[in-house]
């Protein structure tokens, strides 16, 4: 899997299939704790770039001003559809069926982009139930076209093993967790793999926690690379779909090129056994 992972080109235009047979791009720009005006420049920026992606959600409270973002970029784009930006955002709390569907609703709304891309259960919190009519209302938002794709976000094995064992009408596309050298969750990455579950690593530059770390600044150095590069680079060669974060220009552009180098085997495998199970924010995938 990583010699053919390491051989791919990777671009801003790359995009991967998913289970139900539709495609999105390999890399998103991810909005969280960004305030509206930042979300609004961001997504300017990482749209400029290249990026056709964008990673909302009803807890980071910029959801209007990102659709708004993107429907500006539009406007003074017209060789540009609105299917051609991948927009995405998630459900703040499991509850009832009606609220969630209430909830998916809303954020259509909010948005102003007519339909959401990819949809998630931000967290598996609220207990079974919540967890499960919750995902009954994410069909049904499919089925009634406000939602083109469902997934999922910090489920761990044992939320996923709950859903797909419900016999569910549609299983989830992604499973969105943080994911990145200093915290591998190989066991679930595998997991989600093999049902053909595509992770999303958020975090995946590690909230530039570990940008110094000795291993990543020398193959950095090695591959004429930042260490942000470095380890989107990472995240893509292990067949994941990485969302970096930044509010600036300059590192949202670098943050998307990472073209033109690929990193071997050994040194992925040196990458690998940096993991220290660094949480950088939240840890839901143990959760009841």
């Amino acid at each position: 899997m990583l010699k053919k992972m390491a051989e791919q080109s990777y671009s801003l235009t790359s995009r991967i299939k998913l289970n139900n047979g539709v495609s999105m791009p390999r890399i998103h720009l991810g909005v969280y704790l960004m305030s509206g005006s930042e979300a609004s420049s961001a997504v300017k920026h990482a749209l400029d770039a290249g990026y056709r992606a964008v990673d909302s959600a009803q807890m980071y409270r910029n959801e209007r001003k990102v659709g708004e973002a993107i429907l500006d970029y539009l406007k003074s784009h017209p060789q540009l559809k609105r299917e051609d930006i991948h927009y995405t955002t998630k459900l703040a709390s499991n509850s009832d069926y009606d609220r969630a569907r209430a909830s998916i609703a809303k954020s259509v709304k909010e948005c102003g982009l007519g339909y959401i891309d990819l949809f998630l259960l931000h967290s598996p919190y609220g207990g079974k139930q919540a967890r499960l009519e919750s995902w009954r209302a994410v069909e049904d938002a499919i089925e009634g076209g406000e939602v083109k794709i469902g997934g999922v976000s910090n489920f761990g094995e044992k939320h996923l093993d709950e859903l797909l064992s419900s016999n569910p009408k549609m299983k989830p596309a992604v499973n969105q967790i943080e994911v990145h050298p200093f915290n591998t969750r190989t066991n679930l990455t595998t997991y989600c793999q093999e049902h053909d579950i595509v992770v999303e690593a958020y975090a995946p530059l590690a909230r530039a926690l570990r940008m110094k770390h000795p291993t990543i600044v020398e193959l950095a150095k090695k591959y004429g690379c930042t260490s942000g590069q470095l380890m989107v680079r990472w995240s893509l060669q292990h067949g994941f779909v990485p969302l970096p974060k930044s509010v600036r220009k300059e590192r949202i552009v670098e943050n998307g090129q990472v073209g033109s180098f690929s990193i071997e085997d050994a040194d992925v495998k040196r990458m690998d056994g940096l993991d220290e199970y660094l949480v950088t924010d939240w840890d839901p995938v143990d959760a009841d």
